[in-house]
């Protein structure tokens, strides 16, 4: 019987398994590093000293009346929160949204800057006023209900009359 040699092939796969397991879990916990954003208020914001020039954040309030000034893609405006104001800087690859107007509710995602200006890079904006029945509100219950067509049956001039049942329905 022949002694048998220790197997060499092996370690050549055992340390490239190393290396692509080492180099998976570095991506990883950059990655995750890197895409991580605090959600923070105006007012944590502006009390987060040096730590908020170099975290990724998020910060939401509402969008002071007058102050969109849009140029391409981009938008300058003032969020509100709180009594607590706060200058942004949008500079992203899309828009604004539809919805970002005057006293929308906005959330800015991006760095805070020492010239105290939040610089985002994305943008998400929703109008609550949007889905509010505002003209329910001012208008009186009559009005309410006479404007309300009964279901199924046409809007028209003509009054709306029902015919008696007689009989048995099946």
């Amino acid at each position: 019987m022949r002694p048998q040699a220790p197997a060499k092939s092996s370690l050549p796969i055992l340390l490239a398994a190393v290396v692509i397991l080492g180099t998976v879990a570095w991506l990883a916990v950059t990655g995750v590093r890197d895409n991580k954003s605090y959600y923070v208020t105006i007012t944590e914001l502006q009390g987060m000293g040096g730590k908020a020039y170099t975290r990724h954040l998020r910060v939401a309030g509402n969008v002071a009346p007058g102050s969109i000034h849009r140029v391409g893609t981009n938008a300058d405006f003032v969020l509100l929160e709180q009594g607590k104001t706060l200058r942004v800087n949008y500079k992203g690859a899309e828009p604004p949204p539809d919805t970002f107007k005057d006293d929308a509710q906005a959330l800015a995602v991006g760095t805070f800057g020492k010239d105290d200006v939040f610089h985002a890079t994305q943008l998400q904006a929703k109008c609550a006023s949007k889905y509010a029945p505002a003209e329910m509100k001012r208008a009186g219950p009559s009005t309410v209900a006479a404007a309300t067509p009964v279901t199924g049956a046409p809007i028209t001039g003509a009054p709306i009359t029902a015919a008696p049942i007689t009989g048995r329905q099946r």
